[in-house]
């Protein structure tokens, strides 16, 4: 009974949420707060995908803002896209971001997806994100920190 007593007693401890985010997309309102998150690796070296994993770890844990990792598009009302596009990934991007249902958002993650980073003028690199599928948000960084890939999903659920 000392255990019971001590939880009884002690009651819940957690940090308090941060503040609610500045700048939340108006496309929040009809998520209802929640959001089911697809990842598109579109040519990058991983680090950004490292970052991404790390925000839904159990010390970011995006989650508890309401965003949620899928496995497909067709589930989704949110597409992360990481790297430069490729030539080879610019049309199955464009056919997962179709696939996903209306309202949907595409978040650009990364200096490599917002404006190709160290790999513009490649060979095999057909652009940017948004030349070949419509941004609304952006993630600049190199790569990003998880706690900055939190803000932005934040600033998607508006929680």
């Amino acid at each position: 009974m000392g255990l019971l007593r001590k939880i009884r007693d002690t009651g819940r401890v957690a940090e308090p949420a941060p503040p609610r985010p500045e700048g939340v997309l108006p496309q929040a309102r009809e998520f209802g707060g929640s959001v089911r998150v697809r990842c598109v690796d579109a040519g990058s070296c991983n680090g950004c995908e490292i970052e991404i994993a790390a925000a839904f770890n159990p010390v970011y844990d995006a989650e508890r803002y309401g965003a949620r990792l899928v496995a497909s598009p067709r589930h989704a009302d949110v597409a992360l896209v990481t790297g430069p596009v490729t030539r080879n990934m610019a049309e199955p991007l464009r056919r997962t971001v179709a696939a996903m249902p209306e309202p949907r958002l595409v978040v650009a993650v990364g200096d490599c997806a917002i404006n190709c980073g160290e790999f513009a003028g490649g060979y095999g690199v057909e652009g940017a994100v948004c030349d070949v599928v419509p941004v609304d948000l952006q993630v600049p960084g190199c790569p990003p920190g998880p706690d900055e890939i939190v803000a932005a999903l934040r600033r998607v659920t508006g929680r």
